[in-house]
């Protein structure tokens, strides 16, 4: 089995290696694809990209796992989405995914993928993440765990009140773009939910119960900064995706909406 990761980036050069060094280390019996699209970053991120695709050409870096090819290209895209569709087309691996170029995984996280995938049923997966500071630390413990209930069980209706999906740990069988497509370019906070609810309205994901990735939160990333309207673009996802039969799960995420709006406006205003 063989596994592409994209990553786009831009001017991480604060993040980008312990993303990069999260994949490469990645130990079970699978072959690793991993591509970086960066986005003509001017600080130093693609001096770190080139040092480590270097080391994976020269077989200077301990690989852990059946193979890794390490690709990357630094041009300009037109947002996130594009970056990443782009590296989807150059993808062949069985299985596709993106990670954030300031997130990370864990270090078992592949393996646990490449496990659901032998079972033939599986077509996507999601799983457990942690939040994390700019220092590693975890924060935010209980969203975390009010995550984790959510995410425990999925429905397509649960899915429609509120994204309790965490991004960098799902999965996706390559042959679904010939399917479902790339992601909507013209989405730039939430083109992540807009395409679960396109494979959710159709396939019903595998849930891996275990900690898959890291998510990064601070206040200058695109989360942390402009978080009222990531879920005002959710909300209008919702509407856009809801049948007559989901009208519940729509009033729910109107509510939900509202909610996260208070508690990220005062989460904002605490220092981490």
């Amino acid at each position: 089995m063989k596994i592409s990761i994209i990553t786009p980036s831009f001017n991480q050069e604060e993040f980008i290696e312990r993303t990069i060094v999260s994949v490469l280390t990645q130990k079970w019996d699978f072959e690793i694809e991993y591509i970086v699209m960066d986005w003509w970053s001017t600080d130093s991120s693609v001096q770190i990209i080139e040092k480590y695709a270097n080391l994976i050409q020269n077989k200077e870096f301990p690989i852990l796992c059946n193979g890794i090819d390490f690709v990357w290209k630094s041009e300009k895209d037109k947002w996130q989405s594009d970056a990443i569709n782009k590296g989807l087309r150059l993808a062949t691996g069985d299985v596709v995914t993106y990670l954030n170029s300031d997130d990370t995984y864990n270090p078992d996280a592949l393996g646990k993928i490449a496990t659901a995938f032998e079972n033939p049923k599986t077509v996507w997966t999601y799983g457990k993440c942690k939040i994390i500071n700019k220092e590693d630390g975890e924060i935010r413990k209980w969203i975390t765990l009010y995550k984790n209930i959510m995410g425990s069980k999925y429905s397509y209706g649960k899915l429609l009140s509120e994204n309790f999906i965490s991004q960098m740990t799902v999965f996706w069988k390559k042959e679904l773009l010939e399917e479902i497509g790339f992601f909507n370019v013209d989405e730039h906070l939430c083109m992540d939910y807009e395409y679960w609810l396109r494979i959710g309205e159709k396939y019903n994901p595998t849930y891996i119960d275990a900690y898959i990735a890291n998510f990064r939160f601070y206040h200058t990333s695109k989360s942390g900064s402009r978080f009222k309207i990531q879920f005002s673009d959710e909300l209008r996802l919702a509407r856009k995706y809801a049948k007559w039969n989901y009208k519940m799960s729509l009033c729910l995420h109107k509510f939900n909406y509202y909610k996260i709006v208070i508690i990220y406006s005062i989460l904002s205003l605490i220092k981490k």
